[in-house]
């Protein structure tokens, strides 16, 4: 069984890392500014900026 990918609000950091919000259009428009959140395993997601927005896992660079 695969780990989650996309999270909402009040879900809990599966482990340490930083997360940013991805939208319906991200893909097309992309987010102007989007916000990013460092978490510890366990902590849970802020709320979103707006209710069609998730958290993803920000890729290491």
């Amino acid at each position: 069984m695969g780990e989650w990918t996309v999270f909402n609000q009040g879900d809990r950091a599966p482990n340490d890392g930083t997360y940013i919000e991805t939208g319906v259009n991200d893909y097309h428009m992309g987010i102007e500014d989007p916000k990013k959140v460092r978490l510890h395993k366990g902590e849970r997601f802020p709320q979103n900026t707006n209710h069609e927005r998730k958290w993803i896992r920000m890729p290491k660079r």
